[in-house]
């Protein structure tokens, strides 16, 4: 996308949200419920960038994804604050690359804290692989057609006179 002088950008204040500044263990212990939580949201921005091809248009569906991550997020720190901690230690703390292996018992004590607590079940392995139908409020964005341009040179008349060839036949190395 080229931005030109006619292009608007956002303002400061539209693009300033509250980050959530976590760690990549921390990210990893709950990706599979933050997943899960904020997947409506989630595919609401997605589904918005790939329809209209302009980040500045989906500036309020972005905004919805942080707010239900941060909402998450705070949930978890009022409900199962210690199985989380134990397991995204372990996460960090068990393997260089952060496998998941290792720590299956922390993990089970977290899901199970999870679902009594928020009633999130952990996703199968495969659940973001898979095909979801995603059901939209939203109205779908114009489609805009393909561009449509004159014809720029009209052709020569058959009746003019041609010069020859500057370097001979084209097809000399065909004999």
């Amino acid at each position: 996308m080229t931005i030109t002088d006619e292009t608007i950008l956002p303002t400061e204040e539209e693009l300033t949200v509250q980050e959530i500044n976590l760690t990549g263990s921390v990210l990893k212990t709950a990706a599979f419920h933050l997943g899960k939580a904020c997947e409506y949201e989630n595919n609401e921005f997605i589904l918005c960038r790939e329809e209209t091809q302009d980040p500045r248009q989906c500036i309020k569906e972005g905004r919805a994804v942080t707010s239900c991550s941060l909402n998450f997020f705070q949930q978890i720190k009022k409900t199962c604050a210690s199985e989380f901690t134990q397991h995204a230690n372990c996460i960090d703390k068990s393997s260089s690359d952060q496998k998941f292996e290792p720590c299956r018992k922390t993990q089970a004590v977290f899901d199970k804290c999870v679902k009594d607590n928020l009633g999130l079940d952990r996703p199968p392995y495969d659940y973001f692989n898979k095909i979801h139908v995603h059901k939209t409020a939203r109205p779908k964005p114009p489609v805009e057609g393909p561009a449509v341009y004159p014809d720029a040179t009209p052709g020569l008349p058959d009746d003019v006179e041609k010069p020859p060839s500057k370097y001979g036949n084209r097809y000399l190395f065909f004999w």
